[in-house]
């Protein structure tokens, strides 16, 4: 029955996550702003380990959905990586997705290969990621050794296809070329949303 409720299920109490130490007081935000923001928005209890970056995530009620918790867990997920609070906050919305690329699955463990692949993914001045991001209409974030991806989820798909060919080393006017048809492809079909 409580499956009928919006799928709260019996035995599943807390979820748990981990962020990098240099981001735990982007979490907890200005006087606890973030927690309060997940607690009213999800009906969830937020504990965040300041030596350690461990997260922990209950429910505040029995009633709670267990998508609650997923969801906020994903949205402490993109503030680790390295997003704003208001940008991770479209994670809170239905369809969003967050898609991250292991950098280091393509490039091994080289520092310079790591820094000329993130180069090009951001771009002079941040131009090759903010174009990205227009396009495709999704939030990019490059952190150490990954790249992170809010938006919907055939939107971050193409996102995360058109990081890929950067990474490949495509040019930068063939990638935007390629997103832009993709985008305008995902349009036709789904004329209503756009």
């Amino acid at each position: 029955m409580s499956s009928e409720r919006g799928g709260v299920l019996p035995g599943v109490t807390r979820i748990t996550t981990k962020v990098p130490l240099d981001r735990v007081g982007v979490i907890i935000g200005g006087g606890g702003s973030v927690i309060d923001m997940l607690r009213r928005r999800l009906g969830v209890s937020v504990k965040v380990d300041s030596a350690t970056g461990a997260v922990v995530i209950e429910p505040l009620s029995p009633s709670t959905p267990v998508a609650n918790l997923l969801k906020a867990r994903e949205y402490i997920d993109a503030i680790g990586y390295g997003f704003s609070p208001e940008r991770a906050e479209r994670l809170l919305d239905e369809d969003q997705v967050l898609v991250v690329i292991d950098l280091k699955s393509y490039v091994g463990d080289s520092e310079n290969h790591l820094k000329r692949i993130k180069g090009r993914i951001i771009g002079e001045g941040g131009r090759a990621r903010r174009n990205l991001e227009e396009i495709t209409n999704t939030y990019i974030s490059v952190g150490e050794a990954t790249v992170a991806i809010i938006g919907g989820f055939e939107e971050a798909e193409v996102a995360r296809q058109a990081i890929q060919m950067l990474i490949e080393g495509r040019q930068h006017t063939t990638v935007y070329k390629y997103a832009e048809r993709m985008m305008a492809g995902l349009r036709r079909r789904k004329p209503s949303l756009w």
